[in-house]
């Protein structure tokens, strides 16, 4: 599976992650895989920045990713809190009911359209 998905990378495709952190997602697949992208579990943003321990898992794959070069998204974000939190520690991507909830595709294009600054936010 590795040697197609590298076959895949060299072709353009790029591989995220999700759910970075839960369930069957372990630190071996960010050396073996040919990864773009980790998308951070919202398990470790709910309570971030307030609670200590969130806050220093967010950080730390933020960091790692960093290191490895990897983009980053952080899923889940609710807060106002939560987003100055992850933009002061450099996460480049936030994904979150703060932006907006879940929709079609031709909602999400209406409200691009109605909005463009809303595209790079």
């Amino acid at each position: 599976t590795i040697d197609r998905m590298r076959q895949l990378a060299a072709l353009g495709l790029r591989f995220s992650i999700d759910d970075f952190g839960t369930g069957y997602s372990s630190l071996a697949y960010l050396k073996k895989m040919p990864l773009y992208e980790l998308k951070i579990d919202r398990g470790f943003i709910v309570d971030a920045p307030d609670d200590t321990s969130s806050a220093a898992l967010a950080q730390s794959i933020l960091a790692m990713a960093g290191h490895l070069g990897l983009h980053v998204v952080a899923e889940g974000v609710e807060t106002q809190a939560q987003a100055d939190f992850l933009i002061g520690h450099d996460c480049p991507c936030l994904q979150g009911y703060l932006y907006a909830r879940p929709m079609p595709l031709a909602a999400l294009i209406d409200q691009l359209t109605k909005n463009p600054a809303a595209a790079s936010a």
